[in-house]
């Protein structure tokens, strides 16, 4: 296997430096000319302010502003941070030991840094938090759904669990809170091709070969809103949320399904009634069974007023 190589920066607020590779083929004499050509989001300006502080470097350190081009080569820096609003909610702990962190996530916090949510994202906060640099998920929840997620401790078995969920041999159960439809027979298996473009916000179903697999079951039912336990056998961009939505029975709080809304980024009101509730698997290391279960519940099962009987 071959070992990635080390960063010449140390970690910045729990965040790896950002590696762009050099092509082996240009015409830029010098490398902040590639990088003027390369990074069209990030003034030429503050290029050269990066560039005249050492915050660019290649594995023999700094480069200035006239290195001349190295084709095939890498140079590292330090992306800015935007401005973020603050999650207020607590990550919940539920298992740790020295392989794996399995964490409880509260709706509004990404996993992931990526796009405007850096800091604000669960990996980064429990990097910091936890004092663990190494800290990497083995899968991902959307920022609006809560629930379980499980990270990697040990650099050494990321490969294990990681895999793992890329081979389906994890269990998954979610909650989720909708209306009931009397006429809708359930429990049932929603098959369908869900197709997710880049730069599009939704996802849809389409014709063809089937890519996505669901059980839905209603679990309790009370004043007109159901409990639905829903199993996914398999793992497309908002799979449940399209399943439940073409059932006629969209999610509480779903701000894309059937319609997109546009809601700001901090309002924490009225969050997506999904829970990721049970993850189960044959632990790859030891062999022994794991089952880990929230210790959440959704608001609006838990209060309904305030909560309409519809969308």
């Amino acid at each position: 296997m071959r070992r990635r190589q080390q960063p010449p920066l140390p970690k910045r607020h729990g965040l790896d430096p950002a590696r762009l590779r050099l092509p082996e083929t240009g015409d830029w004499t010098t490398i902040r000319d590639h990088l003027v050509e390369r990074l069209p989001r990030v003034r030429p300006e503050r290029i050269d302010e990066l560039l005249r502080e050492g915050g660019i470097v290649d594995l023999d350190g700094p480069i200035a502003l006239d290195t001349p081009y190295a084709p095939g080569g890498a140079v590292w820096f330090h992306r800015d941070l935007p401005e973020e609003t603050e999650v207020p909610f607590p990550i919940g702990i539920v298992h740790r030991d020295a392989d794996i962190l399995v964490v409880d996530k509260p709706h509004f916090l990404a996993t992931i840094p990526r796009g405007q949510h850096i800091l604000q994202t669960a990996l980064v906060k429990l990097r910091r938090e936890l004092d663990l640099p190494d800290l990497v998920p083995a899968h991902r929840l959307d920022r609006v759904t809560a629930g379980l997620v499980l990270f990697i401790v040990n650099p050494a078995r990321r490969g294990a669990y990681q895999t793992m969920f890329h081979e389906r041999l994890v269990r998954k159960e979610y909650e989720a809170i909708a209306r009931v439809d009397p006429a809708l027979r359930l429990p049932r298996t929603i098959v369908s091709r869900i197709v997710k473009e880049r730069q599009v916000l939704r996802a849809f179903e389409t014709e063809g070969e089937p890519n996505a697999e669901t059980l839905v079951e209603l679990v309790e039912q009370r004043d007109g809103l159901g409990r639905y336990r829903l199993s996914p056998r398999t793992g497309r961009t908002h799979q449940l949320r399209l399943h439940m939505n073409s059932l006629g029975i969209p999610i509480l709080g779903d701000d894309f399904y059937p319609e997109l809304t546009d809601k700001p980024v901090d309002d924490y009101t009225r969050p997506l009634q999904l829970l990721a509730a049970v993850l189960e698997f044959t632990d790859p290391i030891t062999g022994a069974p794991r089952r880990f279960e929230t210790g959440r519940t959704l608001q609006a099962w838990d209060d309904h007023e305030g909560w309409t009987h519809g969308r």
